[in-house]
């Protein structure tokens, strides 16, 4: 099972074949993207940063997904350090039966690691300031 913070970049083939099940009609998957913008501002770059509790609060959030009866298995991996326009930052995937479900699941999956997990961003703006802001 995927479930990782990392500085290499992220696979999202990788994380739907870690969710494959032969009961699975519906794999759904996410992909928190770095955009060009925020706020009205131009983005240049991002740069993340984890505490070292990060991968256990990821790996929490996904077990407590995965704990549902509908929910077949979850792969989910943040990257972490520097990341440049288009990057992928999140990757989330979820298996069930039934399509509805799986939205469900993916959804509340994302949530609960942008709101749990320690994780910060850096935004270098395009006019050369910054900031830094919790990454939910």
């Amino acid at each position: 099972m995927i479930r990782e913070v990392t500085t290499q970049p992220l696979d999202v083939a990788a994380h739907e074949a870690a969710v494959a099940h032969p009961g699975a009609g519906a794999v759904v998957t996410f992909q928190g993207v770095v955009r060009d913008h925020d706020g009205g501002r131009g983005v240049h770059e991002l740069e993340y940063e984890a505490h070292p509790s990060a991968r256990d609060v990821l790996v929490a959030v996904a077990e407590e997904i995965a704990a549902a009866p509908e929910v077949y298995a979850v792969a989910v991996s943040h990257r972490v350090g520097p990341l440049k326009i288009g990057d992928v930052a999140l990757v989330a995937a979820v298996s069930t039966a039934h399509r509805a479900d799986a939205f469900a699941a993916c959804a509340r999956l994302v949530d609960e690691v942008k709101e749990r997990i320690p994780v910060w961003k850096r935004q270098v703006f395009a006019d050369g300031t910054d900031e830094w802001v919790n990454s939910a």
